[in-house]
C-alpha cells in the first residue's frame, strides 16, 4: 500500500513538473509570438516607407522628365523666336556694354537683352536648333554672339544653299556636328568631300536624300549616329560584305531607295541598339526577314515589287507593327515570336496572308484561330461593310484588346444582324474594350447602324465611342442617329457617344512612327 501511495505521489509531482514546464513553454511561446508581431508591425511599417520613398522617387522622376522636356521644348521655341526676329528685322542693332564684367546687353531701343545674358552652351544648343543660314546670320547680332555659331553644334542643313556654301561652312566651322542633311544632286566626288571633313566626325543625325549612288564614306559615322534617313537614294550593293556595326543607332528610315536583299539583311544584322525601323517603297527586294533584340517599331508599306513577304522571326521587344498603306499587290505577314507586340495596323483586305503562331487570316477571313495573342492591345482594321464577322473573328485573336479603330467603306449588301451568343462570351467584349473608334460612318445604310450597335449593347466596359459621319449630315440626321445608337439597354451605362462630321473619307495618314512616347500612336488624330 505504502509503495502505491508512494509511486502516485511520484506521479502526480512528476505531472506537477511537467505542467509547470508547458505553463513556461506556453508563456515563452507568448512572448515570441508578441515579438514576432513586434518585427511583423515594423516590417510592415517599413515596407510601407519604402513604397511612400518609391512612389516620391517615381513622382520626382516624372517631374525631372516633365522639366528636361519644358526645358527643350523653350529652347526650340527661343531658336524659332529668334529666328523669325532676324528674319523680321535684318537691320536690328545690338551694342555691347561693360556693366561690371556682365554679358548683358542692350537693344537700339535701350531694351535689356536677357537672352545674350545666357551661357554659351545654352546660346550654343539655341543656335543648333536654328536653320543654318539663320544659325550662321547670329554673328552679326554683336561682339558676344560673334564667336557661338563656330563652336556650336552644327546643325547643317542644305535648303536653299549652294555645294560652295556647304564646303565653306564645312571648312570653318570648328563645333561638334550633330545633323547633317542633305538634299542636293552633286557629283558623287563633292559628296564625298563634305562626309570626310572633320567637322562631321562626331555626327548624331543624318539625312541623306536624292543621292543615286551613296558613297562608302557615309559609314564612317557608324560608331556616333543615333538617328539617320535616307530618301531615294541608292546605297551600295557592297555593303553586304562589309562588316557593319551600328552600335548607338536608335531610329533608322529607308524610303524610295534601292538595294539588293543581302545588302538590307546585313545593314539591318549591325543596328544593335536600333528601337524604331520604317521601310517604305524599297525596291530590288521581295522578302525582308526581321530577327532583332532591341526593335521597339516596325513601319513599312509596298515595296517596289508586287510580291512581298514579311516575316518576323525573333523580335523579343517588339510592341508596333505597322503596315502603313493600302496599295499593295500581294503582301504576307507572318509572325513567328513576338511576345510584346500590343499595337498593329493597318489590316485589311489587301494583306494577303496574316500569320500569327498557327493562326492564320487570309484577306481578312479567320482560317484558323488555334493562336491567341494576348499582348495586343491596339487594333486597326479597314473593313468593307463593314464586315462584323471578320472583326470579331480578330477580337477572339486579341482576347485583352482595349483600343478598336475601323476604317470602314459602307456598303448596302452586309448582314451585321448578329446576335451576342452569352454562352459563348468574347473576353474583349465583357473585361477589356475600353474605346471604339469608327470612321465613315454611313448611318442610311443599315449594316453600319447594325455594326456601330453591336458594341453598343455588348461591350461591358466601353467607355468611349467615337462615330465619324461620312458626308455632311442635317440636325435632325444626327439626333436620329443618336437616338438609334445611345439605347437604354447598352452594356455599358458610362459609354460616352460621340457623332462628328467628317469632311472626307477617313484613311491612315503620314504618321511619325518613330516616336515610341504614346502607348497608342492613333489617339492624337493619326487618321486623315
Amino acid at each position: 500500500m505504502e509503495a502505491a501511495v508512494a509511486a502516485l505521489e511520484a506521479a502526480a509531482e512528476k505531472t506537477a513538473r511537467a505542467a509547470s514546464a508547458a505553463k513556461e513553454a506556453a508563456v515563452a511561446a507568448s512572448a515570441a509570438a508578441t515579438e514576432a508581431a513586434g518585427a511583423a508591425t515594423v516590417a510592415k511599417e517599413a515596407a510601407m516607407a519604402a513604397l511612400d520613398t518609391a512612389e516620391q522617387a517615381a513622382a520626382a522622376s516624372s517631374a525631372a522628365k516633365e522639366a528636361a522636356v519644358a526645358a527643350e521644348a523653350a529652347a526650340a521655341a527661343t531658336a524659332r523666336e529668334l529666328a523669325a526676329a532676324m528674319r523680321c528685322s535684318k537691320k536690328r542693332r545690338f551694342h555691347q556694354i561693360d556693366d561690371g564684367g556682365s554679358r548683358s546687353s542692350r537693344d537700339d531701343r535701350g531694351n535689356l537683352d536677357l537672352i545674350s545674358a545666357l551661357p554659351d552652351d545654352v546660346l550654343g544648343s539655341i543656335i543648333s536648333r536654328l536653320p543654318t543660314n539663320d544659325g550662321a546670320r547670329t554673328q552679326a547680332i554683336s561682339r558676344r554672339w560673334l564667336p557661338l555659331w563656330r563652336s556650336a553644334p552644327l546643325n547643317l542643313a542644305d535648303d536653299f544653299m549652294g555645294s560652295a556654301l556647304v564646303s565653306k561652312i564645312l571648312s570653318e566651322h570648328r563645333g561638334p556636328a550633330r545633323r547633317l542633311s542633305l538634299k542636293l544632286l552633286c557629283p558623287i566626288e563633292v559628296i564625298d568631300g563634305w562626309l570626310h571633313s572633320q567637322a562631321l566626325d562626331s555626327l548624331e543625325e543624318l539625312d541623306l536624300a536624292d543621292i543615286r549612288d551613296i558613297p562608302l564614306s557615309v559609314f564612317r559615322f557608324a560608331p556616333t549616329l543615333r538617328f539617320a534617313r535616307f530618301s531615294r537614294c541608292g546605297l551600295p550593293n557592297s555593303i553586304s560584305s562589309l562588316r557593319l556595326n551600328f552600335p548607338c543607332l536608335k531610329q533608322l528610315t529607308l524610303s524610295g531607295i534601292s538595294i539588293i536583299k543581302d545588302a538590307l539583311h546585313n545593314l539591318l544584322s549591325g543596328c544593335t541598339a536600333l528601337e524604331s525601323l520604317e521601310l517604305t517603297y524599297i525596291y530590288g527586294i521581295g522578302a525582308i526577314c526581321i530577327s532583332s533584340q532591341t526593335l521597339r517599331s516596325l513601319a513599312f508599306n509596298r515595296c517596289g515589287s508586287k510580291t512581298l513577304q514579311l516575316v518576323i522571326k525573333d523580335a523579343p521587344s517588339l510592341e508596333r507593327l505597322l503596315p502603313l498603306y493600302l496599295d499593295w499587290g500581294t503582301l504576307t505577314i507572318e509572325v513567328i515570336r513576338a511576345p510584346k507586340l500590343e499595337v498593329l495596323s493597318l489590316l485589311s483586305e489587301g494583306l494577303s496572308k496574316f500569320q500569327f503562331g498557327t493562326t492564320i487570316f487570309k484577306k481578312m477571313i479567320a482560317v484558323s484561330l488555334t493562336t491567341k495573342i494576348h499582348t495586343m492591345k491596339v487594333l486597326v482594321l479597314d473593313s468593307i461593310g463593314p464586315n462584323l464577322d471578320a472583326v470579331v473573328d480578330f477580337l477572339k485573336c486579341f482576347p485583352c484588346l482595349v483600343r478598336l479603330y475601323i476604317i470602314s467603306h459602307p456598303t448596302k449588301d452586309m448582314n451585321n444582324a448578329r446576335k451576342y451568343d452569352r454562352l459563348d462570351p468574347i473576353e474583349c467584349l465583357e473585361l477589356h474594350l475600353k474605346k471604339v473608334v469608327l470612321m465613315n460612318y454611313d448611318g442610311s445604310k443599315r449594316p453600319s447602324v447594325e455594326f456601330a450597335k453591336f458594341f453598343v449593347l455588348n461591350s461591358k466596359l466601353l467607355k468611349e465611342m467615337e462615330i465619324e459621319v461620312l458626308n455632311n449630315r442635317n440636325d435632325k440626321w444626327m439626333a436620329n442617329q443618336r437616338k438609334q445608337l445611345c439605347v437604354d439597354n447598352r452594356a455599358s451605362r458610362d459609354a460616352r457617344i460621340e457623332l462628328k462630321i467628317g469632311t472626307k473619307k477617313s484613311d491612315l495618314r503620314r504618321m511619325d512612327t518613330h516616336d515610341l512616347s504614346m502607348s497608342d500612336p492613333f489617339e492624337s488624330g493619326a487618321f486623315c
